[in-house]
């Protein structure tokens, strides 16, 4: 009986696992989204064509695959349609190749307004949502609230939409000046219901493990990243889903017995987008420079991204609380040019060195950094492991041996081509 494999980020997000899912899913022939929503935005680059996918999961484009998006996800029917369509002008056949869990919860309209009233609420102690109304969405599937695609087929879901948007309204009403409008969104957002009754809405859990029954092999795409895991990230500097491999069990129905593989991504250096703590955040030309060659900018938002040197500390706990057992590294070409290289392997916080995650990461944490000789050479064109120079292979090994778990692929660009496989 094959088992579930997992690919997730191990940082804040942004690590590049669309590309990964994209360069893995010819091993599969199931790709499902657990958790989180249209927040997440997953690039695809191939030939001369890119895409963003932000709730679709990253298979969509491999012939034969079938991909699901699972109960833990929150899904924006305006942002899903539009990201149908995109792909179904490319001649993808989506309806046939995309499933949606009838426990998948719906933002509605409102859920953005509440997102939107709740950040500019809380002015400078704002937490950097998207305001894509996810945690709205969230709170009202853990308070019992929420509206889920199976209900999208009941004869009373209207009433049941406008039951919940007038609790919302009296919520909003909460917050003193604060104006909005879902009129034209809320037009918007019912075609989009009526576009997606035409795709099959199924018990996913049911499915997914009938399939691992007959041997399908299954790919779980996280979105995110594990350090904004509202259990485990940097609270409450994180999303409201788990991000971390536990979220497979409960955003798809998965026992833990039947997860298999865990693909945990992190890129060669870290990024993060919004507010919270982050230790080895540069605000000096090193840190411009990572930004300027990584194109660090979001790819569902357009913020620029927050540069610094690669966090082992933070990246030994993610691989702990996720059970990793390969290692995919993103982005190491961005480094090319760089004199000296720095990771952070220990933190001093209060003047005692430290070398474990710590419960909250506060202002007085200063990194400790280890630093190697930079590689200083373009390594895009490498496509074997033995090829690549001493310097950077020593910068690979050393992580292999601080996290204990190997580094399996190595992305030296953005194309399909730009992965070398170990």
């Amino acid at each position: 009986m094959k088992k579930v494999d997992v690919v997730l980020g191990l940082q804040w997000g942004d690590e590049g696992k669309g590309k990964v899912v994209d360069v893995l899913t010819p091993n599969y022939t199931v790709v499902a989204r657990f958790q989180g929503g249209p927040n997440a935005g997953h690039s695809l680059h191939f030939g001369d064509k890119s895409f963003v996918l932000r709730t679709v999961p990253s298979g969509i484009f491999r012939d034969g695959s079938v991909n699901i998006i699972g109960n833990g996800v929150v899904v924006d029917p305006v942002s899903l349609t539009e990201e149908l369509r995109n792909i179904a002008d490319q001649g993808i056949p989506v309806k046939e190749k995309l499933f949606i869990s009838k426990k998948a919860h719906i933002i509605l309209p409102t859920h953005r307004m509440l997102d939107a009233a709740s950040e500019a609420a809380k002015g400078k102690s704002k937490i950097g949502s998207t305001l894509k109304g996810i945690g709205p969405t969230y709170m009202d599937k853990t308070g019992r609230n929420g509206l889920r695609f199976g209900d999208v087929l009941a004869a009373d879901f209207v009433d049941r939409y406008n039951k919940l948007k007038s609790k919302h309204q009296e919520m909003l009403s909460q917050y003193a000046g604060f104006e909005y409008d879902v009129t034209e969104y809320e037009k918007t957002w019912m075609e989009g219901i009526e576009y997606l009754k035409g795709f099959r809405f199924i018990d996913s859990e049911h499915e997914v493990n009938e399939m691992i029954k007959q041997d399908v092999a299954i790919l779980a795409e996280g979105a995110q990243g594990s350090l904004l895991d509202v259990d485990f990230g940097t609270y409450p500097f994180v999303t409201s889903s788990n991000t971390v491999c536990a979220g497979v069990c409960t955003g798809l129905g998965v026992a833990p017995t039947k997860i298999g593989d865990v693909y945990g991504i992190f890129k060669a250096y870290c990024t993060r987008v919004g507010s919270g703590p982050f230790p080895t955040e540069l605000f000096d030309e090193v840190g411009e420079e990572l930004r300027r060659i990584g194109h660090e900018f979001g790819a569902v938002t357009g913020r620029p991204r927050r540069c610094g040197w690669l966090d082992l500390v933070a990246l030994k706990y993610a691989v702990m609380v996720d059970g990793v057992t390969q290692l995919i590294m993103m982005k190491s070409d961005v480094m090319n040019d760089f004199e000296t290289i720095k990771v952070a392997t220990a933190y001093k916080i209060g003047g005692e060195v430290v070398d474990h995650f710590p419960y909250e990461v506060t202002d007085d944490l200063e990194p400790v950094y280890t630093e190697f000789p930079g590689w200083k050479c373009d390594i895009c064109k490498v496509r074997r492991y033995e090829d690549f120079p001493q310097e950077f292979k020593n910068y690979v090994e050393f992580i292999e041996r601080e996290t204990g778990v190997p580094v399996k692929i190595i992305s030296v660009g953005p194309d399909r081509e730009e992965t070398i496989i170990r």
